[in-house]
């Protein structure tokens, strides 16, 4: 890599954002093999297997929230690095990301239309608008407005799946009345019938399943953004403080990465595993995990995040250097072109265009599928990289910000 490219990039970022795009695709693997109620219990939309179960749990409390947040965090960090790179330079570093950031929705919506409806970089550029325009106010302020956001948007979250899952845990224990009977009914109906709809869909070839997403939910992106916008709201200013501290640079202490590491850890990884464990003994209530992916566990999730990130950095100087941390780091350095990658690798598996195994993988039967995304990004990102100085689609969006095409090989 030339010296100036060198110099702006942060290779402690580049391997942890390398773990996070392999770890997202353990979760979104359920999205791209299953109907989407697969994605909150193990039993939907068919009973699981002891196999199963454990495949699920381990998802749950390993990677399920965890991932997201951290790319989160990461995201927030890197639109600082890129400006304070620009402006090293010369040029105007806001103006350039928010053009970056214009072609980044673009990407997304690309992203959503032509190849799996789980996009989430449109969302990221919408909500990084918003990050940006705090980029001057002080770190402290800044991440406690945001966690205040937080709370309220799990508040919210809460009061609205709070009727369903008593109702749901009333059917579950024996408790419910008819009325509650009848109308837990007209729920799960309701669920199996998109379940259904998701079947079908998977079923389509390439022009028919594209024009169907743009006919029935072009507007799905922007439903999902107002669901989830707090969320990476608030993750994206924790990782631009983060980056002012230093922390992507090694400039904190090694005890103080120690604590977050074991706090974040330890206080997010006991309260999923409680819950993991007294939502199994009741078969994982679709309604209940609904509230909890969704919202409820968001601090554990955030935690976690943390905890891993604290932990990467305390071994990265000595695990970056090696065979497998350069594998990683090259994997993160070309994370947009690998997120892109896994839907078209995995569309052309399950969707109706490809193989069509839609449908026919549970949890446990799905990993091996996971596995094979990480060794293709793993394998082919550190060569790329020998001969180009950016991934395909890096350097695409690289060319499109600047207004010229960037030099591309080595």
């Amino acid at each position: 890599m030339p010296a100036q490219e060198q110099a702006e990039r942060i290779p402690a970022l580049d391997l942890i954002r390398g773990i996070a795009v392999l770890g997202i695709l353990a979760v979104n693997i359920a999205s791209f093999a299953m109907p989407d109620s697969a994605t909150v219990s193990p039993n939907l939309p068919r009973s699981a297997s002891q196999a199963d179960q454990w495949a699920f749990a381990a998802t749950l409390v390993l990677f399920e929230g965890k991932m997201r947040a951290l790319f989160t965090l990461l995201f927030g960090a890197s639109m600082l690095l890129f400006i304070e790179r620009a402006e090293q330079r010369g040029a105007n570093g806001t103006r350039l990301q928010l053009r970056r950031l214009g072609w980044l929705a673009l990407f997304g919506y690309l992203h959503f239309a032509l190849l799996w409806d789980g996009d989430i970089l449109f969302l990221y550029a919408l909500v990084g608008f918003g990050a940006l325009a705090m980029r001057q106010a002080a770190s402290l302020p800044a991440v406690l407005a945001g966690l205040l956001l937080f709370a309220g948007w799990q508040g919210v979250g809460l009061a609205m799946w709070y009727p369903s899952v008593s109702t749901e845990l009333a059917v579950v224990q024996g408790t419910a009345t008819p009325a509650q009977i009848a109308s837990h009914d007209r729920a799960l109906a309701q669920a199996r019938s998109e379940d259904g709809k998701d079947l079908a869909r998977a079923q389509l070839g390439y022009r028919e399943e594209v024009s169907a997403r743009l006919t029935e939910e072009p507007w799905f992106p922007l439903v999902s953004l107002i669901f989830n916008w707090a969320e990476i709201f608030t993750f994206m200013l924790i990782g631009m403080a983060l980056f002012r501290s230093g922390f992507f640079e090694g400039a904190w202490p090694r005890q103080r990465l120690i604590q977050l590491a074991v706090g974040g850890l330890g206080l997010g990884g006991t309260i999923t595993i409680a819950f993991v464990c007294w939502a199994a003994g009741l078969g994982y209530p679709e309604m209940l995990m609904h509230l909890a992916i969704g919202s409820a566990l968001g601090f554990a999730h955030l935690a976690m995040a943390l905890g891993y990130a604290a932990l990467l950095m305390l071994i990265a100087s000595r695990f970056a250097p090696g065979w497998f941390g350069q594998r990683l780091e090259a994997a993160g350095r070309m994370a947009f072109s690998n997120y892109i990658a896994t839907s078209l690798v995995m569309g052309a598996i399950f969707s109706g265009w490809g193989l069509g195994w839609f449908g026919q993988f549970g949890p446990s039967a799905r990993l091996p599928f996971v596995l094979l995304g990480w060794t293709l990004m793993l394998a082919w990102s550190k060569p790329w990289l020998a001969h180009f100085r950016h991934g395909p689609l890096e350097w695409l969006w690289r060319s499109l910000t600047v207004g010229r095409f960037v030099p591309m090989r080595q």
